[in-house]
């Protein structure tokens, strides 16, 4: 959301520091053209001529939400897999690779149902197995051509070649010199209508070594992971972006081309184009190269709602690191109106160092070394969260006291309108650092194409303006209550022991219910 702001900040400065780009139609809006093609791809344009290059960016509308428990983590392995190569990049001789991936297949799938028999499995069939997939594995690294695309696009100069994963959606970055859009087009229509899992099996051990570095062996990692599973009964949120450990291990190759079959289509994608182009030529272009793509039926929503929080939940995990503390809230999903003054709340309490929670907690008090507050923005119902460590010997407990005590702050005494008028001040300053990047409104534009619809961009500053402080005290009356949360802390082992065990609860000590 501050991102968000910046760009909106973006359109009214831009319009007089650079009036003859022609970028926007409206000094207070972005003049993106929009195209929809017949196969439901979606095309984004916003011009912008000072500089000779395009930020493209393909944004595919499914995330970690649009899995199911089993597959859970397959849109973030399709990140890693998208840059795998396709029938023409990649490969020295797809002719003789394919008849050897399935191969490879069949005697993954071999090896798979013989070792589930468990203790009457056939050690000597498994071990022949294995040697022949061995030897298999080793004539299909001859003829790989490992980052063949990446290669192709650092030698004509392109930039920022990247992916990312997230619970709405999956993003694929490219910034390239104006004068190779036609490569650019060329290659990314031949993944989305030609790829090929290749390595697949050695890349789904190399997410497991990710989910090991980032979640389990990660103390913070792992504190969000519970904090979330906990907060989320029902919800797919519920689960991590890079999915469980066992649905990693074994999810199929054969799953894993169903979900992209039924995802990863031109009816569920949007190309954004910021930068030096023509957009008649662009969408000619982006008709030549993707227009002949098929389109699938359209996938499925997510329909399991929430249900309504009844009461505080709490979760403690056990740790060999430093402790920290997580609070979440439910609060709605983006476009509710109540999401503008969320969004003052979090920039009151932690932009900034003369933000609420660094001059209390960490200035004032010294019980804390980071604390911080950030206003989740889903396409479905997301949380306002609290994170914070604290400052040895203060203890977690004492942290969570004195969130509490700001968020009752909140909610008794308006913010004055210094406070207010601060946040929009840190965030023009913020923007003006970053005053011409096209990357970030590709980026931007984008993202928010994929939660809602690429015009949220253009309302945030006018909604944004309409927050008053009593806005700011009627939304945390409503949603940062005791029965909407759910604490999560991470505790020490000490000598095989938690910090509490033997004692009656790891609860603060009790004030009156209003406090909380």
């Amino acid at each position: 959301m501050k991102k968000l702001a910046l760009i909106a900040i973006f359109s009214l400065m831009l319009s007089s520091v650079f009036p003859s780009t022609g970028i926007y139609a409206d000094p207070l809006k972005l003049d993106v053209k929009e195209h929809v093609f017949k196969n439901g791809l979606k095309l984004l344009m916003l011009e912008k001529h000072d500089v000779p290059i395009v930020c493209v960016r393909i944004n595919y509308k499914v995330g970690s939400v649009d899995e199911r428990p089993g597959i859970t983590g397959v849109s973030h392995l399709f990140e890693h897999m998208m840059f795998k190569g396709t029938k023409m990049f990649g490969t020295k001789d797809y002719a003789a690779e394919k008849p050897l991936l399935d191969k490879e297949d069949e005697l993954v799938i071999k090896i798979t149902a013989e070792k589930a028999n468990g203790d009457v499995s056939d050690k000597q069939k498994i071990a022949l197995l294995e040697k022949e997939l061995e030897e298999t594995r080793k004539k299909l690294r001859e003829l790989i051509v490992k980052d063949e695309v990446f290669a192709l696009y650092l030698r004509h100069g392109a930039s920022g070649l990247n992916a990312s994963t997230s619970t709405d959606g999956t993003y694929y970055f490219c910034d390239l010199p104006a004068n190779k859009l036609e490569l650019w087009a060329f290659i990314e229509s031949d993944r989305m209508k030609n790829l090929v899992l290749r390595e697949f099996y050695s890349e789904r051990d190399v997410v497991m070594e990710e989910r090991r570095l980032r979640n389990e062996n990660s103390p913070f990692g792992l504190l969000i992971e519970q904090l979330n599973a906990v907060t989320f009964i029902a919800h797919p949120y519920r689960w991590p972006t890079v999915g469980w450990r066992s649905d990693i291990q074994n999810v199929t190759k054969a799953e894993t081309e169903g979900y992209f079959k039924q995802y990863y289509a031109p009816n569920n994608a949007v190309i954004v184009m910021v930068g030096d182009f023509n957009p008649t030529v662009a969408i000619s272009l982006v008709d030549n190269f993707f227009g002949n793509i098929p389109s699938q039926p359209a996938p499925p929503k997510v329909r399991t709602v929430e249900p309504e929080q009844k009461g505080e939940r709490r979760v403690e995990v056990e740790f060999d690191s430093n402790p920290y503390l997580a609070i979440s809230y439910h609060i709605p999903a983006i476009g509710h109106p109540d999401i503008y003054a969320l969004d003052v709340v979090s920039s009151l309490l932690s932009e900034g160092r003369t933000a609420r929670l660094y001059k209390s907690l960490i200035e004032g008090k010294r019980i804390a070394v980071m604390a911080h507050a950030y206003n989740g923005v889903g396409k479905y119902p997301d949380t306002f969260t609290f994170f914070a460590a604290p400052r040895a010997p203060h203890t977690v407990e004492e942290l969570e006291l004195a969130f509490y005590e700001e968020i009752e702050k909140l909610k008794n005494t308006p913010p004055a309108d210094w406070e207010i008028q601060k946040i929009k001040n840190q965030l023009e300053a913020e923007f003006i650092r970053d005053l011409n990047s096209a990357s970030g409104l590709a980026s931007e534009i984008g993202n928010f194409e994929t939660l809602s619809d690429w015009r949220y961009i253009n309302t945030f500053m006018d909604k944004l303006a309409q927050v008053t402080p009593d806005d700011v005290v009627r939304v945390a009356k409503q949603y940062l209550t005791k029965s909407n949360r759910t604490v999560a802390m991470l505790v020490k082992k000490e000598n095989g022991k938690a910090p509490n065990d033997g004692k009656a609860n790891n609860k603060p000590s009790e004030k009156p219910v209003d406090a909380y």
